[in-house]
């Protein structure tokens, strides 16, 4: 294979991961601006735990009294 062809496929292939990473950028503003647009109207989707904030888990991220709080 010749150097030319090697430098196209090594460009190419820059190009394309740059534009993969542009799009995954994309993507995460896109969900963060959603989330404030939500925030700001006061619409709140799934489980929210007391600190107002969105958890994956149905677990609560605060303890439920300060003396578990002291003791972890």
């Amino acid at each position: 294979m010749y150097e030319y062809e090697i430098q196209r496929y090594r460009s190419a292939d820059l190009i394309r991961r740059g534009a993969e990473a542009r799009l995954a950028r994309e993507a995460v503003l896109a969900r963060r601006a959603a989330r404030r647009a939500a925030r700001r109207t006061g619409r709140r989707t799934g489980r929210h735990d007391a600190s107002g904030t969105e958890s994956h888990t149905p677990h609560h991220r605060r303890h439920r009294s300060a003396r578990s709080a002291r003791a972890a």
